[in-house]
């Protein structure tokens, strides 16, 4: 009986763990079920000390600001309470996000449509007892707010910037004399996304890097 057991328990193993190569390597259901995260090959998921979320904003002709991520008629939560705008890395549906919930709601003309990043360090993800117990200093929550991009009322790009920690990567590196001297001695190369080849070259991501050091914010979150 213990031989049928411990070969029983091998066989689901071997067959979770060849099903879940399969899965990630075919890129087909990997996001079925929650449970497909203890089986999906992704042992180096890259993991940062930031946490950010993603507000959509649009702004009137008188000034007034729109909230139009969560709509107000209830937004789409794939993985608990969080709208999907906030897993979305990449920006693929900002845009579309937006104009659906100007197009299903009565507004004023828009001005412009604002992608807002927010971005805290996850430290302060703590509890107030577990802080306490691994600081000495006061809980005192600090968020950067970054402008991704900023489009017309129809939706047309107007800019477009990295995310917040792309943009402090760069520009650590870029402050480093060494490693731009480096660069400078480097050969030419040019730089393709494979979103340039998407919507037969309507290039819509507003994730490229288009922006610079000036586009920086910060406020007391």
């Amino acid at each position: 009986m213990r031989h049928w057991l411990s070969t029983g328990f091998i066989v689901c193993y071997l067959a979770a763990l060849s099903g879940g190569i399969a899965s990630h390597a075919m890129k087909f259901g990997t996001f079925a079920h929650p449970a497909m995260y203890f089986f999906v090959w992704d042992m180096f998921c890259g993991w940062q000390a930031y946490e950010s979320r993603t507000h959509l904003v649009a702004e009137g002709e008188s000034g007034q600001f729109y909230e139009l991520s969560p709509a107000p008629w209830g937004t789409f939560a794939p993985f608990g309470d969080l709208p999907r705008t906030h897993y979305d890395t990449y920006g693929h549906t900002f845009r579309k996000v937006a104009l659906s919930t100007l197009k299903h709601s009565d507004h004023e003309p828009i001005r412009r449509i604002l992608i807002v990043e927010e971005c805290w360090a996850k430290k302060y993800n703590l509890p107030e007892h577990l802080w306490a117990l691994k600081f000495d200093e006061p809980k005192d929550p600090f968020s950067y707010f970054w402008l991704r991009a900023a489009l017309t009322g129809e939706g047309d790009l107007i800019e477009v910037h990295p995310d917040f920690v792309t943009f402090s990567s760069s520009a650590t590196l870029l402050d480093n004399p060494r490693l731009v001297e480096d660069a400078k001695r480097g050969r030419p190369f040019f730089a393709v996304s494979p979103y340039h080849r998407t919507n037969g070259g309507n290039f819509e991501d507003p994730t490229a890097w288009a922006g610079g050091p000036n586009s920086f914010h910060a406020s007391a979150r």
